[in-house]
């Protein structure tokens, strides 16, 4: 066995979501051969890729069927997580995406999904934060249990001190119900809540982050303008239910990122609430605000299915508690969130990639 042969098999093995093979992509470092042994590592676009058993025995049975069958083969990983932000200067220098999830009207459980999109990410391996930037209606600190803790200063160099974000369950964590009472009316005009969100974008210390999860105010507003002109997304996840009123909403939102002033692409649409399943059934699905309205509606539109997050007791105890149902016992949940993440991240580092997003919802 020789690293030349090695190469040249692994020359076989395709990265599924980019396309191209392990090698002309650059992602296989480090051969070690000793006998009969070999070793590499492949160099994934994020630490939180659902592919990586897939890659792994795709790269053990090519070197098995092209250099030798006798083989002991071990295939280790690391990331490299990609980012095409061309504005990482001053700005959130270090954070690698940036992920809004918006709504187009309130009640659709957008919080919900971005506190455990975020969760989901991070129990892949990467770095995570989540901004709540919903200033009239902040949920995070209730979802996380962290209601009256409060940020500290701290000093990051050059006599400048900024505000460090929360840590729970593995995740940074700000939002504006973390500086004001929760008794307390947010009674801002636009101006003072664009400017809050220009703080946390500009004064809060997130330091190295694969993924900073935004959770949008619902609607179209001041808001999600100032985040935009402020950073460059990445892209942006839409959350709708499946009822008619809620798909009406949520085509002002994709219409709004379509739009020249914004240039965000869409990595997708993800239905909350798509049916019920009670707990002592949970191989029933109740359809109770309809059937599969969000993946029509991202058909129209030409937009990835993200998936369906079904409606349990579980994720309201859960948002209620502080705990939020990735950490919790839920395996159905847990299990729709988990892909529903893969899906935004392999959509991330196909978009990072130069090709189209699109392209995923054929394996959706």
């Amino acid at each position: 066995m020789t690293e030349a042969k090695i190469l040249e098999a692994l020359s076989n093995v395709q990265e599924p979501d980019l396309g191209k093979d392990l090698v002309t992509l650059n992602m296989v470092k480090d051969i070690e051969i000793s006998g009969n042994k070999v070793s590499f590592t492949v160099v994934l676009t994020t630490p939180a890729c659902p592919l990586k058993d897939m890659i792994k025995n795709a790269c053990v049975n090519a070197i098995h069927l092209l250099v030798n069958k006798e083989a002991d083969v071990t295939v280790n990983f690391t990331a490299n997580t990609t980012s095409k932000r061309i504005d990482s200067g001053s700005i959130l220098p270090k954070v690698k995406n940036i992920i809004a999830v918006v709504s187009g009207k309130g009640g659709v459980g957008k919080s919900t999904v971005a506190a455990n999109l975020a969760l989901a990410i991070a129990q892949g391996g990467a770095k995570v934060g989540l901004m709540d930037a919903d200033i009239y209606g902040p949920s995070v600190p209730i979802m996380f249990g962290v209601r009256g803790e409060r940020p500290m200063m701290i000093d990051v160099g050059e006599e400048k001190a900024m505000i460090a974000p929360l840590e729970r369950y593995g995740l940074k964590l700000i939002s504006i119900g973390l500086l004001v009472d929760e008794k307390s009316a947010v009674v801002w005009r636009g101006p003072m809540a664009s400017s809050a969100i220009r703080q946390f974008v500009t004064d809060v210390y997130w330091d190295e982050l694969d993924y900073l999860i935004v959770d949008m105010p619902p609607g179209t507003g001041d808001i999600h303008l100032t985040l935009m002109q402020t950073v460059q997304v990445t892209g942006a996840v839409i959350v709708t239910t499946p009822q008619d009123v809620a798909l009406a909403d949520a085509k002002k939102g994709i219409a709004m990122f379509g739009q020249a002033q914004l240039n965000v692409p869409v990595l997708g649409l993800v239905e909350n609430m798509s049916y019920f399943t009670p707990k002592e059934l949970p191989e029933n699905k109740y359809y109770i605000f309809g059937k599969d309205g969000g993946k029509r509606l991202a058909d129209e539109y030409d937009l990835p299915f993200l998936g369906q997050i079904p409606l349990v007791q579980s994720i309201r105890e859960g948002g209620d508690q502080g705990v939020p149902v990735m950490m919790g016992d839920d395996d159905i949940t847990k299990k729709a969130f988990q892909e529903f993440a893969s899906t935004v991240v392999r959509s991330v580092a196909m978009r990072n990639a130069n090709m189209k997003a699109e392209k995923i919802a054929a394996t959706v």
